[in-house]
Parts: C-alpha cells; sequence; structure tokens
C-alpha cells in the first residue's frame, strides 16, 4: 500500500511540475535571426578546452587551421573540427600566443594565395582583414600557396596525422590560416647538418 501510495505522490509532483511549464513564445522573424547570428557561447569553452588540452602532445607533422565559416568539412581520420562561434582574430590571437607559449613547437604559416588577389570590391572588408592577417603573422615563415593544393595536403596529412581546426564567424573569402607545426628545439638548418653529416658515415 505505501509502494502504491508513494508512486501515486511522485505522479502527481511530475504532472504538476509539467504544467507549470509554459510553451515558449515563438519570436518575430527579427529577433530569431538576431538571434542566428549571435556568438554561439557555449562554443567558446568547448575550442579552448581541447586546443589546450592538445597543445602538448601535438608536434612535429600535425597542423592548426584558424578557419573561416566556410571552409569544407572534411572527413579524413585525423580531421578535429571545431565550431568557435567566435571572432576570427580572437581564435587566431590566442591560438598564435597559444604554440608560441609551447616550448617544442615551431609553426610553418599557410595562406591561401588567392587572398592578395581578392578585391575589396568583390569582397567589402577584404582589406581591412587582410592587414589584420598579415601583422597577426609578421616575423612568422608564411608561405602563400594555392588553396586547393592546401586542402590536398590537409587531406594527406589528416590520413596519418592531427589536424585541429577551428571555425570562427568570419564571412570573408580565402581568410583561413594553416598552421603547420615543426619542432621547436630542433631547427631546419640543425637537421640539414646532421643529415649531412649521415651522408659521410
Amino acid at each position: 500500500m505505501r509502494n502504491a501510495l508513494n508512486f501515486l505522490l511522485a505522479a502527481s509532483v511530475l504532472l504538476a511540475l509539467a504544467a507549470c511549464r509554459q510553451t515558449p513564445k515563438a519570436g518575430s522573424e527579427a529577433e530569431i535571426t538576431a538571434a542566428a547570428d549571435e556568438p554561439q557561447e557555449e562554443f567558446a569553452p568547448l575550442w579552448r578546452e581541447i586546443l589546450f588540452e592538445d597543445l602538448p602532445i601535438l608536434g612535429h607533422r600535425n597542423w592548426i587551421v584558424v578557419a573561416d565559416a566556410a571552409f569544407p568539412l572534411q572527413i579524413s581520420p585525423g580531421m578535429d573540427v571545431i565550431v568557435s562561434g567566435e571572432d576570427h582574430f580572437a581564435v587566431l590571437d590566442e591560438v598564435l600566443k597559444a604554440v608560441a607559449s609551447s616550448r617544442h613547437l615551431r609553426p610553418k604559416v599557410y595562406l591561401d594565395k588567392e587572398l592578395d588577389f581578392v578585391s575589396e570590391e568583390l569582397a567589402p572588408g577584404i582589406e581591412d582583414c587582410r592587414k589584420k592577417i598579415k601583422e597577426r603573422l609578421a616575423g612568422l615563415d608564411v608561405q602563400p600557396v594555392l588553396h586547393e593544393e592546401l586542402i590536398a595536403r590537409m587531406d594527406q596529412t589528416a590520413k596519418t596525422f592531427k589536424i585541429l581546426m577551428i571555425k570562427t564567424n568570419l564571412t570573408l573569402p580565402y581568410t583561413t590560416v594553416f598552421l603547420d607545426l615543426d619542432c621547436g628545439y630542433w631547427s631546419p638548418a640543425s637537421e640539414a647538418k646532421m643529415r649531412q653529416a649521415m651522408k659521410v658515415k
């Protein structure tokens, strides 16, 4: 009898809670559009957490990519894609700072070669965006590479090595920044000298 009473009491509480719920009012079309355009706050901790968790285990031949909103999703097994919902330059600044503070990593940077040929007329805002990207990459080894070739390189790399891609809310073409990670404590010059010594012996 006591079990039956307890069951009825619990059911009554659940029904009361359900009755108290209000169906959310449908917003106007303008409100819905505005909400869709707002940064997705729930993404913010996720991409940062993944970046800082992955950084110690990433190394030579891994990539970190800060991508514009329309960068295509690739299905190679090593591709890990996160949607940040944040400003492109805020994400880029944080990624560059994190890599720079990591003693074991040094980035080789690739930009789409097409970026230098996109006009302000075709993509309003591109000149300021291009300037901001190049300011942030000053002093780094930056190479322009055709977009399709970079996609092919990523596809090949991700078959064996991990690529962490962080997508931003930037909607300008050819603005993705590719960081091809190299060893921070072993320079290309040191590698070349060692290889030369191996040939002698």
